[in-house]
């Protein structure tokens, strides 16, 4: 019995000192494993973080239509500087603007400047909409986010078959008028462009409360206290992508397509077949004319409507 239990208590002192030096092995081959894969990222300039965000350096003059961005302001600097670094490494949204950009920004500069309203009005649609045919909560549509109510007082048809707040060309034109009414107003187009975010009564509630004549002296609500600054930034970007790290090659920008007009000046009970009539299918009757809202288009007596059809190169 004496003879078992020596060999039991030695058998257990044996698992014992092998268990301890298997944990003692084993942390250290883990530490030293750790240790291996900080030393490689040091070594590739990484360290402990995979990708450093860098801070980026602002512009010291910066301008809106012509009218000077007050940037010894603290306030305003840091406000410029957020919405530049938010768009910079927004990355995967501010490359699809690029490339949107290139085929709309000319288009609706050219009815920018018929209409006498600044150059740089075009970035607005850019953080309106990302230049999409989209709907906000409000029901605020396409690319300049036209309210059903501001789209007919400014010219639109809106019917269940038509929205023309749906095309993108159109729709500028409308937004040009409100433009000018808001510049009549104001005398600014800073407050001018604030104005489209919050209104122009909004707009000039606040400053007749606060008794201040311009956007950079208001204090307001943080949607339209950012909404120039984003235009801005946004503007900065887009006329100096290469500054911010955006390289884009010319291929992989977006195209204006090529398109022929059809005017159509009697109703058409099937656009589907219209679509197919024209050598064309539904969808790309509904890519180059999004305004047509159903699958007819009723035409009263002395109406017309033109319709986009794409021409295959």
């Amino acid at each position: 019995m004496k003879d078992l239990s020596l060999f039991i208590s030695i058998a257990a002192l044996v698992i014992l000192f092998g268990y301890i030096t298997y944990k003692g092995v084993r942390g250290t081959t883990e530490k030293n494993l750790i240790s291996d894969k900080e030393i490689a990222l040091e070594e590739m300039g990484a360290g402990p973080q995979l990708s450093p965000a860098l801070s980026i350096d602002i512009p010291e003059e910066v301008s809106f239509a012509g009218e000077p961005v007050p940037l010894t302001m603290p306030d305003v600097r840091e406000s410029f500087d957020k919405e530049l670094q938010i768009n910079t490494y927004w990355h995967s949204n501010t490359l699809f603007l690029l490339k949107r950009a290139n085929r709309w920004l000319p288009q609706i500069d050219s009815v920018l400047e018929k209409n006498g309203i600044p150059p740089d009005f075009k970035y607005l649609p850019l953080i309106e909409s990302a230049l999409l045919n989209d709907v906000s909560p409000k029901e605020a549509v396409g690319f300049w986010q036209i309210l059903k109510t501001s789209g007919r007082e400014f010219g639109l048809e809106i019917t269940n078959e038509v929205d023309e707040r749906y095309d993108p060309i159109k729709a500028t034109v409308a937004a040009c008028k409100y433009l000018k009414q808001a510049h009549g107003k104001f005398g600014s187009w800073t407050l001018t462009a604030a104005s489209y975010n919050r209104g122009m009564s909004g707009v000039n509630r606040s400053l007749e409360n606060q008794n201040v004549k311009s956007y950079y002296d208001l204090h307001l609500n943080d949607e339209t206290s950012r909404y120039v600054f984003r235009i801005i930034a946004i503007k900065e970007i887009v006329e100096n992508p290469q500054k911010y790290g955006f390289k884009l090659k010319q291929e992989h920008l977006y195209q204006r397509e090529k398109l022929r007009h059809v005017q159509v000046t009697e109703s058409v009970k099937d656009l589907i077949a219209f679509a197919q009539q024209q050598g064309i299918n539904y969808k790309l009757l509904k890519r180059h004319n999004p305004w047509l809202r159903g699958e007819r288009l009723t035409v009263r007596k002395g109406r017309s409507y033109v319709i986009a059809i794409p021409v295959s190169e």
